[in-house]
């Protein structure tokens, strides 16, 4: 299951607010894959899709499409803070699994 931790949603409310979009939610969307597995983007959305997925913490509203949804099970969307850098992150998830022409083998450069 998709989780949001405490942290990321009350930052996800914050920054809605300051930009005038209190209400809003966030959408979490698949992107490009590469050997590593599928990247994954995030946007603001005001409201959901009917075939969404919705997932809520702290009045905090994530919409995922249904397709994106498996692809997120066991990951969680928080909220990441240090001196140089912050930002959302997803964490967690399964590792790829990659067959011998995949060039994981010797590690993915192409990822993050």
């Amino acid at each position: 299951m998709f989780t949001i931790t405490d942290k990321a949603a009350a930052k996800a409310v914050e920054v809605l607010a300051e930009e005038g979009k209190a209400g809003w939610g966030l959408r979490v969307f698949a992107s490009a894959g590469s050997c590593c597995g599928p990247s994954f983007g995030l946007d603001l959305e005001e409201k959901g899709q009917p075939n969404d997925d919705v997932f809520e913490n702290n009045g905090l509203q994530v919409y995922v499409d249904k397709e994106t949804t498996p692809k997120l099970a066991g990951m969680s969307l928080d909220y990441y803070e240090d001196e140089e850098q912050a930002g959302f992150v997803l964490t967690g998830g399964q590792a790829p699994s990659c067959g011998p022409a995949s060039s994981c083998s010797s590690g993915c450069t192409s990822c993050g």
